[in-house]
């Protein structure tokens, strides 16, 4: 090579090496961040959704940002996650609000209320009717922001080992439920115990408690609360729909770069609709399996859903003197509720409850 060729080529490749030598210097490095779940790994449905998180982040910033997930027990304890996000421990978590109310009935209002919305209602709530905003208001003096990562849908009332025909028969009854429907059933003589999914099955077993919900039928038969208790009760009037959230650091997501945020905002978006088609897909079948197998399905009496529906406006009312912060969330929320059931009353609850009888009427 000629030295005029080789001083020209030599300098065009300084030039190159220059120009992208501050490229690479600004190119974020990769994040490394850890996730504790308040639920086990053989659940798939609600952990499944947070493994979509880490593997959608992944991909969206080509690996730069990396999620591990751990399961209840592997860091913190099932109901602590909350705990762990605020201390630093690890970067965000993956719970439900409720099992938090014992800090502020406020929490609540991330999952579920007593008869409260559905999970069409839920999403407009929190995307558009103001719910995220309020929430990360709340949650900001924890230090804390939550994003909606799933939705189980309408619940189910819960397994019991004996019928429960009246009101009466809730007196004195053990009953593992969460958030403030367990504060409902007080009133009407149920001890409420806040047991992790992982638990459930050994505390029934054991005779620790009478009675469990969980989900609905997709998770309830791999948990095997069947094999325990044959009555199986409809509906779970404290949680027409559950909302989970992941819970980050204040701290940790500011100091991400723009586009991560955006990754993990989006990651989320999807792995909260995910998670309600894949229960409602796999409900139907369950439930089938489940009464083929023996279980007895029941629905609460009129007089038990009326007097719960009382004891909760009762709570509510309680709870909004006794927390400012209950009490800023809920006078919005309710008016909000009741706007979308007079909505779903005109059209769509009126089409839901033909389809329901022509269902039956073609059989």
């Amino acid at each position: 090579m000629q030295r005029r060729d080789f001083i020209k080529h030599g300098g065009m490749a300084g030039v190159l090496a220059a120009a992208s030598a501050p490229a690479l210097a600004q190119a974020p490095a990769t994040v490394k961040w850890r996730l504790a779940s308040s639920y086990p790994k053989t659940l798939d449905t609600l952990i499944g959704a947070v493994e979509l998180v880490s593997k959608r982040v992944a991909e969206l910033t080509g690996n730069r940002f990396q999620i591990q997930v751990f399961g209840p027990g592997e860091i913190v304890p099932a109901l602590q996650v909350f705990d762990a996000v605020q201390n630093g421990t690890v970067e965000c978590g993956h719970s439900a609000s409720y099992f938090y109310i014992g800090k502020n009935p406020a929490f609540g209002f991330g999952t579920a209320l007593p008869f409260g919305m559905n999970a069409r209602q839920q999403n407009a709530w929190l995307y558009l009717g103001g719910g995220n905003e309020a929430l990360n208001e709340f949650y900001k003096g924890y230090g804390v922001m939550g994003i909606p990562v799933g939705n189980t849908g309408a619940q189910m009332g819960g397994w019991f080992r004996k019928e429960i025909k009246t009101v009466a028969d809730l007196k004195g009854l053990k009953m593992r439920i969460g958030g403030l429907g367990g504060m409902v059933l007080s009133k009407l003589g149920v001890v409420p115990q806040q047991i992790g999914g992982g638990d459930l099955y050994a505390a029934l077993e054991k005779g620790v408690i009478d009675s469990a919900e969980w989900v609905a039928p997709y998770d309830d038969e791999r948990l095997g609360l069947q094999k325990i208790a044959k009555y199986y009760y409809y509906p779970g009037w404290w949680e027409g729909s559950a909302t989970l959230h992941l819970y980050i650091s204040l701290k940790a997501y500011d100091a991400l770069p723009k586009d991560f945020q955006a990754a993990l905002q989006n990651a989320c978006a999807e792995a909260n609709q995910w998670m309600l088609a894949k229960y409602d897909a796999g409900n139907p079948a369950a439930l089938k399996r489940l009464v083929a197998g023996g279980t007895q399905l029941r629905g609460f009496s009129r007089p038990i859903l009326e007097a719960s529906y009382k004891a909760a406006n009762e709570l509510y009312g309680e709870l909004a003197q006794k927390s400012p912060e209950f009490k800023k969330i809920y006078e919005p929320w309710v008016k909000f509720r009741d706007d979308q059931i007079l909505w779903s009353r005109i059209c769509e609850g009126g089409f839901d409850t033909f389809m329901a009888a022509a269902s039956v009427m073609k059989k």
